[in-house]
């Protein structure tokens, strides 16, 4: 493989751990994933199953517990701080969950797209980047004067100033109606057309439709994966497949037989 073949992020048995009034919880089981640019890639899953985790460490804004992650073939684990700073600022554009967490609270929406394009060192014109979002007419007014959805859509338009390598949203339509959802889903195109790796955790139908790969997220774990219309079930690095529930009804006592034939693998319910 060559360098230009290389994922810009892959995980391999990735691992994080939380406390908990019981003990260390695992909010990721070893987790294989790759991300590669030009595409937009969706978390889909329930609550608490470790979705934004999984953001926040391919974001590299924490380090795993567990297993490796590699930059651009790059162990993570071997990057200083300010080599992580350095990353974080110049190559990866970040949306909070909380949008108030990604946007300047003293800025402006026009000075939120001048200083994003400052920490990166790009050209951007930012009257541009405020009409893809359709906030133009509020380039003046702070955060803390927007609504939710107009607050969600300018850190959306502010992460992705000069399409970052990496561009990772946590439910960044969640608040939007269709016509903003729209439009915050075309700019992320864009930016995969401009070969930015998109990364989103979504409840919403309108960004699983969008996206280009869509991941499930089951227990710390990934479940399932769905890539230009052909669905298919994961086995992670450590051989465990998570099964639909419908298929896992089948096996109320969870004990199974494998057998093994020439082209598949098929599960039965193992006898007593």
């Amino acid at each position: 493989m060559t360098t230009d073949e290389l994922p810009l992020l892959e995980g391999r048995d990735l691992i994080q751990l939380y406390a908990a009034p019981t003990g260390p919880t695992q909010a990721l089981r070893g987790v294989d994933v790759a991300v590669r640019g030009g595409r937009i890639s969706a978390i889909t899953g329930p609550s608490g199953s470790g979705k934004s985790t999984l953001l926040a460490v391919l974001a590299l804004r924490e380090r795993p517990a567990g297993g490796e992650l590699r930059h651009r073939g790059r162990l993570v684990s071997g990057l200083t701080r300010r080599q992580l700073q350095r990353l974080r600022r110049t190559e990866i554009g970040w949306v909070a969950q909380r949008p108030t967490h990604s946007l300047f609270p003293q800025l402006d929406a026009l000075g939120q797209i001048q200083q994003m394009a400052r920490l990166r060192g790009v050209r951007c014109d930012p009257s541009s980047s405020l009409a893809e979002v359709d906030l133009v007419a509020h380039a003046r007014s702070l955060p803390a004067v927007m609504s939710g959805g107009e607050q969600q859509r300018l850190a959306v338009a502010a992460a992705a100033v000069g399409a970052p390598a990496l561009l990772v949203a946590d439910e960044p339509t969640a608040e939007l109606d269709d016509s903003s959802a729209a439009l915050v889903l075309a700019l992320l195109r864009a930016r995969a057309d401009a070969g930015s790796a998109v990364v989103l955790a979504t409840h919403d139908a309108r960004a699983i439709a969008a996206a280009d790969t869509v991941l499930r997220f089951r227990h710390g774990v990934l479940s399932g994966s769905q890539d230009a219309g052909r669905d298919g079930l994961l086995i992670d690095g450590q051989g465990r497949l998570q099964l639909p529930p419908d298929a896992l009804a089948l096996f109320p006592d969870r004990r199974v037989e494998v057998v093994v034939a020439d082209d598949h693998v098929e599960l039965r319910r193992a006898l007593e």
